[in-house]
């Protein structure tokens, strides 16, 4: 097992884990929350590293990020557990599985990135569960993968302590974090969690110039009220700007939520108009089949810059990250 960072010895073998904000203080022989952080005799081992269960070449658009390397693969990886208890994810088979449970492969930082550069991939994404559990893997994948000139991309919740995320988000070229909700009520009854710190990682991410865009699940009468979207809609734009993209995805029934009904289109479509009339530049939707809703225009001129159908890229307009009408699209690009 790998000795984990982020974590502090205390009195009768206890440790205590810093890497979260769920600050677990796990005895001797025992597993925090997320599970793949175990306690042997007062060291804290991450079991996980180098055991992913998961491992794929996927679009760039899938994690779903849209401004970044448009069209490109990605290689992703994923392992087990989770420092958030979401009852509707999606991902449950993996987030809510133990380690000895799954199927895990051996390998090494150096090793994913050899699979990346013998896939064509142009970056490495740490995704399917939340990456912040297992760290140490991530860091030693992108400091391996950076020597490589191979883009380093997260898809995370953001619930990571400000001293862990200054070392982990050090490594990364783009995030796509997923903001839950707009309400503390939500992320505590809901996902076992709390709001603020997922905002303080949004925050610094952006500050940091690290490529960040944004997705909210939609979930029928839980965080889809008008009311809501424009709340998180108004911090976005106080705390961000109109460029960062936005996504927002449809739910389906899943884990402990089968009796919530999985989200209308209509839904979808009227959340992203709330997040356009806003003043929001780059409003998306998943999940469900819409042509304006998949697509990148341009906030001078309306042009269609960029045309997707689902997660593969028809056309790019883009000329350098740039409209034909001279506007500077954010985004990376090259």
């Amino acid at each position: 097992m790998h000795e984990a960072l982020f974590y502090e010895k205390l009195a009768d073998n206890k440790v205590h884990c810093t890497l979260c904000p769920r600050d677990c203080v796990i005895n001797d022989g025992k597993r925090g929350f997320c599970y793949i952080r175990k306690n042997e005799g007062g060291v804290l081992y991450a079991v996980s590293y180098g055991k992913p269960s998961s491992v794929a070449i996927d679009p760039i658009e899938k994690k779903p990020l849209f401004h970044f390397l448009p069209g490109s693969a990605v290689l992703s990886i994923g392992t087990v557990g989770c420092n958030l208890g979401c009852k509707f994810c999606q991902n449950w088979d993996i987030s809510k599985a133990r380690d000895e449970l799954r199927l895990s492969y051996q390998v090494s930082p150096e090793h994913v990135v050899f699979l990346a550069k013998e896939h064509s991939c142009l970056s490495i994404a740490f995704t399917y569960n939340d990456p912040t559990i297992f760290a140490e893997y991530c860091m030693d994948t992108f400091t391996a993968a950076q020597q490589k000139r191979i883009k380093r991309v997260f898809v995370t919740a953001g619930y990571i302590t400000p001293e862990a995320r200054e070392a982990v988000y050090s490594h990364l070229d783009a995030a796509n974090i997923d903001l839950k909700s707009f309400s503390e009520k939500f992320y505590k009854n809901i996902s076992l969690a709390h709001l603020e710190p997922v905002l303080d990682t949004i925050k610094y991410v952006h500050a940091q110039g690290i490529w960040c865009e944004l997705t909210t699940l939609l979930i029928p009468g839980r965080n889809d009220s008008g009311q809501e979207i424009e709340k998180m809609c108004d911090w976005i734009l106080a705390q961000l700007g109109p460029d960062v993209p936005l996504h927002f995805t449809a739910f389906h029934p899943d884990y402990l939520m089968m009796d919530v009904p999985p989200t209308p289109p209509a839904t979808v479509e009227h959340a992203r108009n709330i997040a356009l009339g806003k003043g929001l530049h780059y409003v998306y939707t998943g999940n469900i089949h819409s042509k304006e809703g998949q697509n990148t225009y341009c906030p001078s001129c309306n042009k269609l810059l960029i045309e997707r159908s689902w997660h593969h890229v028809i056309r790019n307009n883009l000329v350098e990250g740039t409209c034909p009408c001279g506007r500077t699209i954010p985004g990376v690009w090259n």
